[in-house]
């Protein structure tokens, strides 16, 4: 009975241990999950928070080991900003140009799913698809929400393309944290 235990010990040794620590915290990331409201979303900033999964994303993808590239090219959102530009657009323009930048991402973040073989990074790109969507899902509510019918066509800002996982995380969390944010501080005056 001894070395059975043993065995079972043993076993989680090495990558059934990451792979454990994987499967973990994806579970104890979609328990978290918070079904944000647009108000939420704008006016309360621990929920805008507790929605982006990019570091448990990057924590994860440090994990899997099986992400070394990926199956083909996401072509990165633009991040920076230019302060005065910025500033010149309408509030519906900035949340234009945001859609257009997870819309493509989305997109992209899907043709790579598909070609990807099954295992941590498949699933990995399943829930990087997933935040994004939810991201474009709230940002259309609070398009509906302002009364706009029809949106200001947005100029599409691209970075280049890539392979590394790694950057595409980045690229979006700075899209989160960039020019979402200030969308957000902007429509959170009226809070």
């Amino acid at each position: 009975m001894e070395s059975n235990a043993n065995e079972k010990i043993s076993c989680c040794n090495g990558m059934d241990l990451r792979m454990l620590v994987v499967v973990f915290s994806m579970v104890a990331s979609e328990l978290s999950h918070v079904h944000t409201r647009p108000i939420d979303f704008v006016c309360d900033s621990e929920a805008r928070r507790m929605m982006n999964k990019v570091k448990d994303l990057q924590v994860e993808m440090v994990v899997c080991s099986a992400v070394d590239a990926l199956p083909s090219d996401i072509k990165l959102p633009c991040i920076r900003i230019h302060k005065a530009t910025w500033e010149r657009k309408s509030v519906h323009e900035q949340r234009a140009e945001i859609l257009l930048s997870l819309g493509t991402l989305a997109q992209d973040v899907r043709s790579a799913r598909t070609l990807s073989q099954p295992g941590c990074g498949l699933t990995l790109l399943e829930r990087l698809e997933h935040s994004i969507n939810n991201y474009l899902h709230v940002v259309r509510l609070l398009h509906i929400e302002q009364g706009e019918q029809v949106g200001p066509q947005a100029e599409l800002c691209l970075g280049r393309p890539s392979k590394d996982l790694g950057l595409v995380l980045k690229h979006f969390g700075l899209l989160l944290t960039g020019k979402l944010e200030w969308v957000i501080a902007e429509m959170a005056k009226g809070c």
